[in-house]
């Protein structure tokens, strides 16, 4: 399996990716959160054309998971990490993360963050095992702080999330 640059004709299939890992939620009881729609086509285009969606394909060439990343602060966020549930628990986030932090990397950035759920286990916790770290309210960048205002109209502060940060 390779990472590369998720082409536009391969939008639709993130958009299946992230509902097919999404029905994971309803099994720990965040049904809102499974039914929420993906990224629009029109946002992922955005991320497609600033060089930042990356898709993991497998020996078909076509997408099993993809990651999108804004700049925030000086950092790389990552905005979304999704894997197919027919090829989860293979090492594929992980990878798209590293993927992710050598670009960071030839960028000059410093590091990567990220907002996520605390008590689903392939968030967090997750996140943990790939060397992220919690950052506490004193360490929140004006960015982190706006997304996460951002994310309570949203109705996503109705489960605990904290902003993550690993150093690069």
């Amino acid at each position: 399996m390779s990472i590369r640059m998720a082409s536009v004709g391969e939008l639709p299939v993130l958009q299946e990716i992230e509902r097919a890992a999404g029905r994971s939620f309803h099994d720990i009881g965040m049904s809102a959160i499974a039914a929420d729609e993906p990224p629009s086509l029109e946002v992922l285009a955005g991320y497609q054309h600033a060089g930042r969606a990356w898709v993991k394909v497998g020996p078909d060439d076509r997408p099993v998971a993809y990651l999108i990343a804004d700049v925030i602060d000086g950092n790389l966020h990552l905005e979304q990490v999704s894997v197919h549930p027919a090829s989860s628990h293979r090492g594929i986030g992980r990878s798209l993360i590293d993927h992710a932090a050598a670009h960071a990397t030839a960028e000059g950035l410093p590091a990567l963050t990220l907002i996520t759920f605390t008590r689903v286990p392939w968030n967090a916790p997750y996140y943990e095992r790939c060397g992220f770290w919690c950052l506490d309210d004193a360490e929140l960048t004006p960015g982190l702080r706006a997304l996460r205002r951002h994310e309570a109209t949203l109705g996503l502060d109705r489960w605990p999330r904290v902003c993550m940060r690993r150093d690069l």
